[in-house]
């Protein structure tokens, strides 16, 4: 199997299974000299770890991530870093009865006429348990960007559950950290939890939306016309796994507004730099920054293991039923919120470093 990486001057390799002794991420391209250890890194593992309440997977896994190759007395050293995270909670013994099976709504059937080889024990190398490795490299992502750009700050909350959504006037980003659906709205949060502990329950799941804003990015980054920002965030979030869509500021929304509505007019501020009056750009003109948040929202489909039957196949084409049974998150939206941070933090890291390699210090000046 190729295509296991994704960046340019900032490149990220992840590798291994589900299921396997361990998983992990080879980060190649980091700048020399970032002070960097595994407690920095597990601070954002812990956020997507699984077991730690009862809306997400019960599998138990600390997710302690070891840094095994590319620091020296604490700091990079711009050689190739390795990071493995080892499984320690496997139970491959749920996946037996579907181990010539294929279950609807799972990569099991594409990768097997591809490959001619399955994995059934948890999805294998198309499982979520793969963000793992590409949150521990967003980890170093975020240390690198403290050099280059300290200001730049990088969130992600839900703002939909199943036909929820959030109310955008009673946004608080304090409250994103206090409940465990990273959402920014404390009534949504409470009542998300009834309606997710119910779908729980019943063995079923539901899908989300994710946003993830990046605040105090430069303006400058991104290139045409195939080296656009929003072309590599958009490819970033839609490899996470069960993506089904991206959007961009407005997003499909944009189709519905006039070009008066859409247009985020200009003007100067007291500071002597341009500022808009609105952000339906996202942050992002013709695939560049502009110096505003760049807003990026991610749709995850409902979690395909569920306790209801399902029609399939097997892999010799007879038509059966199944039931998938074993530890699943009801919302994979949930874990998915440090995961679109991580991919956000290594796309911005990696045109922050394009930026600096082409342009340096000539970039234009307004004013």
């Amino acid at each position: 199997m190729s295509m296991n990486s994704f960046g340019h001057l900032f490149r990220v390799t992840t590798w291994g299974e589900s299921h396997g002794p361990a998983l992990g991420a080879t980060v190649d391209g980091c700048p020399p000299g970032v002070p960097i250890d595994a407690a920095m890194i597990q601070h954002w593992m812990d956020k997507r770890k699984p077991g730690q309440n009862k809306y997400t997977t019960q599998r138990r896994e600390a997710d302690e991530v070891k840094i095994l190759s590319g620091t020296f007395e604490g700091v990079t050293t711009g050689t190739p870093v390795q990071l493995m995270i080892e499984n320690t909670d496997q139970r491959s013994k749920d996946y037996g009865d579907i181990k010539d099976k294929f279950r609807p709504g799972h990569a099991d059937i594409t990768y097997f006429q591809k490959y001619g080889v399955r994995d059934y024990r948890g999805g294998g190398r198309s499982s979520a348990r793969e963000t793992a490795a590409r949150v521990a490299a967003g980890g170093l992502a975020r240390e690198a960007i403290k050099a280059i750009a300290p200001d730049l700050q990088i969130t992600g909350y839900m703002v939909q559950m199943g036909p929820h959504g959030i109310d955008r006037d009673a946004f608080d980003w304090d409250q994103i950290d206090q409940n465990p659906f990273w959402v920014p709205d404390a009534k949504a949060a409470r009542d998300w939890a009834d309606y997710l502990d119910g779908l729980r329950k019943s063995g079923s799941s539901v899908g989300a939306i994710i946003e993830v804003t990046a605040r105090g990015v430069p303006a400058g980054l991104g290139a045409p016309v195939y080296g656009k920002l929003d072309t590599d965030l958009a490819a970033a979030m839609m490899s996470i796994n069960a993506v089904k869509g991206v959007e961009i500021g407005e997003g499909m929304s944009a189709a519905m507004l006039t070009g008066e509505l859409n247009a985020d007019e200009i003007y100067m501020g007291n500071d002597g730099q341009p500022r808009f009056s609105s952000n339906h750009a996202g942050g992002i003109l013709g695939g560049i920054s502009t110096g505003q948040d760049v807003v990026v929202r991610f749709a995850v489909k409902p979690t395909s293991s569920i306790l209801t039957t399902r029609k399939t196949i097997t892999k010799k084409g007879e038509e059966t039923e199944i039931i998938t049974k074993g530890r699943h998150d009801p919302c994979v939206g949930i874990r998915a919120v440090p995961v679109g941070e991580a991919m956000m933090a290594c796309v911005l890291l990696d045109h922050l470093l394009l930026h600096r390699g082409q342009i340096g210090e000539n970039q234009g000046h307004i004013g």
